[in-house]
């Protein structure tokens, strides 16, 4: 009787099916998971310089209202310290 033995050798059964799934994750995975966390790192921070600048601007126009305020208040002659 001739043993049955495959000509390319073994089908991998579920350990090694495991550790390939493992290698791959290891591989493709992490990186993937890490590249994807360094994008929308990016991509949060160019969002609040969008939102930094807006409200920058609102406050340009706040201190010039300010300071066009200031500057139409007649000055006080009288010498008393202002507090």
């Amino acid at each position: 009787m001739v043993p049955m033995v495959p000509a390319f050798g073994g089908v991998p059964g579920g350990p090694e099916l495991l550790i390939l799934l493992v290698v791959l994750v290891l591989l493709f995975g992490v990186p993937l998971v890490v590249i994807a966390g360094v994008v929308l790192f990016f991509r949060t921070r160019s969002d609040d310089a969008d939102a930094d600048a807006d409200r920058i601007a609102e406050l340009e126009v706040e201190v010039e209202r300010l300071r066009e305020k200031v500057d139409d208040e007649p000055a006080e002659s009288d010498g008393d310290d202002r507090r």
